[in-house]
């Protein structure tokens, strides 16, 4: 009796193998992952600042006496981690922001003692965001500088919210360009807000 048996040669099972792994390797060459990630964190900055923006502009119509400094601050704010329990944009850049720190446990509360320094809650309704965001890296370690900044003309109730893009895709030359076409002052940064050309 000849029985036949059924299954894969070893070399049949090779040869799948290594087509699998062909096919891995060129998916993973063409999607690249890291900029995928990159795409998808820039997508939440420009979400991120636009939610900000609308909260901002919120505030100023419904309060009486809107005042986008805070009680006592007259420097720009950002949103970097609190490596020495506080917050300063100052050592990363020198234009186009100026110095400023903030309590750790406070740097991201909308009472006005957050790194936008405005207070939400006197808003008609209260606050429309639960806490300030923060960029989805928020370090500067390593050169990075990743991190939002928001800088005002508090007399003529003017802003700018800023952040830097990460993907080739959102930046100066890239299929979605955001940060040359957002009418801005500084091709290397995302500006958006009220201040005429983004200056501040």
């Amino acid at each position: 009796m000849n029985r036949k048996t059924n299954g894969f040669t070893l070399i049949e099972l090779l040869i799948v193998i290594g087509i699998l792994a062909v096919l891995a390797t060129v998916t993973v060459l063409v999607l690249n992952p890291a900029q995928l990630f990159s795409q998808a964190r820039d997508s939440q900055r420009i979400t991120d600042l636009g939610s900000l923006k609308g909260a901002i502009s919120l505030y100023l119509t419904s309060s009486n006496s809107p005042d986008l400094d805070g009680a006592s601050e007259t420097f720009t704010c950002g949103s970097l981690p609190a490596s020495n329990f506080g917050a300063s944009i100052s050592s990363v850049t020198a234009s186009p922001f100026s110095a400023g720190t903030l309590a750790h446990g406070k740097i991201f509360t909308v009472d006005g003692n957050g790194w936008v320094p405005v207070n939400f809650a006197s808003s008609t309704g209260g606050s429309p965001l639960p806490t300030l965001n923060r960029d989805p890296i928020n370090d500067t370690s390593n050169g990075l500088e990743y991190f939002y900044a928001y800088a005002c003309n508090n007399t003529a109730k003017t802003f700018e919210l800023v952040a830097r893009m990460e993907s080739e895709r959102y930046k100066s030359g890239g299929d979605d360009n955001v940060v040359t076409t957002d009418g801005g002052n500084n091709a290397d940064f995302y500006e958006t807000g009220t201040e005429p050309g983004l200056d501040l």
